[in-house]
């Protein structure tokens, strides 16, 4: 009677169409490359219309191990998140107390913040950067559907992230790498997140995304061009797009509530990865510029 109950609250939702990119099936090179406000793709992509759910009315409905994503009040006691020296000082420790209460894991570490906003960011993407280091930056919302790390890429973060931060501990029995994500812009935002059901997310192809951080682009060919070393590489997986996938948001979001959403749980009897994406929302005429905040952590249980 449960399930039934539950699948009744979820059909009820108030839903909007919105395109959600996608990787095409094929055979090609996936790469993510990034730097200084600006972000490119190689492959093809599409973009599909898809039915997103509105969560928010429903919001204690969702829980981290059955739908891969939850939302939490979690007021912060950061006064400006463009204050990089305050947000440095406060924002991991204050996360890693969070998720730590959120999942009741034994340990968790920070592993670098990112401010993503769907303002316009040409002048930051213009200058010219050197050594560009992926943390503590701006840029802009997620392009198309992912999940920040393939399962060889999760493994070997939670291990390095364990052998520095505990050298003398037991060692761990499962591991978590989340992502925590806050707005705040005031609400409705016009370019929200979207989250899905990570139960349905394993239909149609997928394929490993490696990122490359750099500082200018490489042009034309150099973009696929063979690099030695690039299967030990970080990279991401990337879904094409499959009717069963179940895409939910959270309209409305204030300052006071953050996301949290599975990259990776090591524990595969539960809902281990949730794909997301930013997406144009139409629902609303007075939308305001979306500005939020993510945090990636690493959570163990010993």
């Amino acid at each position: 009677m449960a399930s039934v109950a539950a699948a009744d609250i979820e059909e009820s939702a108030r839903t909007t169409r919105a395109l959600i990119r996608y990787v095409d099936p094929g055979d090609f090179v996936t790469r993510r490359y990034v730097s200084a406000g600006c972000e490119i793709n190689t492959g093809t992509y599409s973009d599909h219309e898809v039915t997103i759910r509105d969560a928010m009315p429903i919001r204690d409905h969702f829980a981290l191990d059955v739908h891969g994503f939850m939302i939490a009040r979690q007021p912060t006691a950061v006064a400006d998140f463009h204050d990089k020296a305050e947000v440095d000082r406060v924002y991991e420790r204050e996360v890693e107390r969070h998720v730590q209460a959120l999942t009741g894991a034994d340990k968790v570490v920070a592993r670098g913040w990112m401010i993503r906003t769907s303002a316009d960011l040409t002048e930051i993407a213009k200058q010219k950067t050197e050594n560009y280091q992926h943390t503590g930056g701006i840029q802009p919302p997620a392009g198309e559907a992912h999940i920040d790390l393939n399962t060889p890429t999760a493994r070997k973060m939670a291990e390095a992230t364990y052998r520095k931060h505990f050298p003398d501990g037991p060692g761990f029995k499962r591991f978590l790498v989340s992502s925590y994500w806050r707005t705040f812009s005031p609400p409705p935002q016009d370019v929200p997140l979207a989250l899905c059901d990570g139960r349905t997310s394993f239909g149609g192809e997928e394929k490993s995304n490696t990122l490359f951080v750099v500082d200018e682009f490489p042009e034309g060919e150099a973009l696929t061009a063979p690099v030695a070393g690039e299967e030990t590489m970080m990279a991401a997986t990337i879904p094409s797009y499959h009717p069963s996938h179940r895409w939910w948001y959270f309209s409305h979001m204030e300052r006071d509530d953050a996301l949290l959403f599975k990259f990776h749980d090591s524990d595969h009897s539960r809902t281990w990865r949730c794909p997301h994406t930013a997406f144009i929302d139409s629902s609303f005429a007075d939308a305001h510029t979306r500005e939020s905040i993510e945090v990636r952590s690493v959570a163990f249980w010993e």
